[in-house]
């Protein structure tokens, strides 16, 4: 009989989640399962960006994009870029084909629904640290919901009124500071001095906040809003 081959440790795992028992439940299987020596716990987008600027050694984030603050995958596409060493990936209690194909156009590293069993969790989150892009397999299937996803989440489309500004209701506190910075004219070095976060934070920020108000610029962001 072959001996069980002892879990590789791991540094450290991001779980943005707002739910705290199923961050909590993640943690012990990211631990036990996944050696992790540590799991980083985020109850908002906003915190979760907080998390990655002040740790160094994160191997794999782990979104939801249900929690405050989250633009949908075109929020985590500038998350991937602003750190690209970083596997970054959905865990979503969606299974609508549209977040899925969003998420791998956008550059992520893989779309895992709740819905899984734990070894298929742990099979995904591997596959992913492997450097494999995982989808469910309701994607081949043929038996996702078909309905398309809302778009105050997932599109830019609530564009408020036809004579211009939308509604930023939907957006995070620390958005509407970044949002404000720009109205003022400062450059992402002075926001992220006057707000005391990472200038790739800002970046991350500004984006969401470009996605939900459908601009293309600075002017127009300032302008729409």
């Amino acid at each position: 009989m072959p001996t069980p081959q002892p879990t590789p440790q791991r540094d450290a795992v991001l779980v943005a989640d707002d739910h705290g028992l199923y961050r909590s439940g993640f943690g012990f299987l990211l631990r036990d399962r996944m050696g992790f020596r540590s799991v980083i716990e985020a109850s908002s987008f906003d915190s979760a960006l907080d998390r990655l600027a002040e740790t160094p050694n994160v191997e794999l984030a782990l979104f939801d994009l249900a929690m405050p603050g989250i633009s949908g995958p075109e929020g985590l596409r500038v998350v991937k870029e602003t750190y690209p060493a970083i596997r970054v990936a959905i865990v979503s209690g969606s299974e609508e084909r549209n977040d899925v194909v969003k998420a791998v156009a956008m550059g992520l590293n893989g779309y895992v629904p709740k819905s899984l069993a734990d070894d298929e969790i742990v099979g995904a989150l591997k596959d992913i640290l492997d450097g494999r892009v995982f989808v469910p397999r309701f994607m081949t299937s043929g038996n996702a919901a078909s309905h398309p996803a809302r778009a105050t989440a997932e599109t830019p489309s609530g564009k408020g009124d036809p004579g211009g500004g939308a509604t930023n209701k939907a957006i995070s506190p620390r958005q509407r500071d970044v949002l404000d910075c720009v109205r003022r004219g400062l450059s992402n070095k002075e926001i992220a001095r006057e707000l005391d976060i990472a200038e790739g934070t800002v970046k991350i920020h500004l984006a969401a906040l470009f996605s939900h108000f459908g601009a293309r610029n600075r002017t127009e962001l300032a302008t729409r809003s």
